[in-house]
């Protein structure tokens, strides 16, 4: 047989649950010194910065750097095997002996001939024939000249001081072409904190303005740089607007190991500063339809007011009408 059993049913319990209010932070208006600051990255770049090539194809005799080594303007770096190429300098130096001699004896001819004596016909014919001799000579002289050139582009040399970077044909007795074998050298007396600063910004700026560096790989460190040149073009390959603005800074003798090509940083530029002017955080100022306002306490109440707005630090702005000293705001 089948019992029934009745349950009493339960209500359900609910639980009211008061959320916190979150207090916001006040603050008094107050007059103080207020610095407008404009803040770019950047990175490390260097003036001195060349790549090295042979002229021309060849057999790699000898290499006389490695990637890290220090280097000296005039110091050789590497040298092509030189002895075909002595040897068609020989070549044309005696081709060009052949043609000294051959000129030699057309200006004895000439000198020999009794000149005033012959018809214009036979002058014109003489004349021509030492010209001739003479450009040919000229010939063989270039020939030889070239040829020493050639010569002397079998070598490399290093035309700055400066840090062997790249070495892209590090072993001896290897043919390469002229493309094939480069050596880069880089100065690092001659680094620079580069910027990129769009339209707006590079106005602002101007040579001789100082600014704070600071490198992502040394956040503790600031460095003082001075603007040395700003680009009157556009720099090409970038999606924005951007100008080059190089920034020199004093560099140490700790250089060739502490700051490297392509590190990071960014600089901050002091573009404006105005003392005892009244000013209240940036976190307090809103936005409405392009008009600027602040939550204003009166009376233990909170009043909507407009305000008027100067120059802007990094964490506080310049209140140019709408507040008076004393008054209090909130976040």
């Amino acid at each position: 047989m089948w019992k029934f059993i009745l349950v009493p049913r339960q209500e359900a319990t609910t639980v009211n649950t008061s959320s916190k209010t979150k207090k916001q932070t006040q603050f008094t208006a107050k007059k103080d010194t207020i610095k407008e600051t404009l803040i770019i990255s950047g990175e490390l770049d260097a003036e001195e910065k060349i790549t090295l090539r042979f002229q021309s194809s060849g057999l790699i005799s000898w290499i006389g750097v490695k990637v890290g080594d220090y280097v000296k303007k005039g110091q050789l770096i590497a040298t092509l095997d030189q002895k075909e190429l002595q040897k068609n300098l020989q070549k044309y130096l005696n081709t060009y002996m052949d043609e000294r001699l051959d000129f030699d004896q057309t200006k004895d001819t000439w000198r020999d001939t009794p000149y005033w004596g012959l018809d214009e016909h036979g002058r014109n014919e003489l004349d021509r024939a030492l010209q001739k001799a003479q450009y040919d000579l000229n010939s063989s002289v270039l020939d030889v000249e070239l040829k020493d050139i050639a010569l002397r582009y079998a070598n490399l040399y290093a035309p700055i001081d400066g840090i062997v970077t790249a070495v892209d044909a590090p072993v001896a007795g290897v043919h390469v072409t002229a493309t094939q074998a480069e050596f880069e050298i880089i100065n690092p007396n001659s680094l620079y904190f580069s910027l990129l600063p769009d339209q707006t910004e590079v106005t602002k700026l101007s040579p001789g303005t100082s600014g704070e560096i600071i490198f992502d790989s040394y956040p503790d460190e600031k460095i003082t740089g001075t603007i040395q040149t700003i680009s009157f073009i556009p720099k090409s390959g970038e999606t924005n607007t951007v100008y080059e603005v190089k920034i020199h800074y004093p560099l140490g003798d700790e250089t060739h190991t502490k700051y490297r090509i392509g590190m990071t940083g960014d600089v901050t530029f002091s573009t404006n500063e105005k003392r005892d002017v009244l000013v209240v955080p940036i976190s307090s100022v809103k936005t409405e339809k392009d008009k600027y306002y602040v939550s204003k306490k009166t009376k233990e109440k909170r009043e909507k007011v407009y305000v008027e707005t100067g120059i802007e630090s990094e964490d506080m702005v310049e209140i140019t009408g709408g507040l008076a000293e004393g008054d209090i705001v909130y976040d």
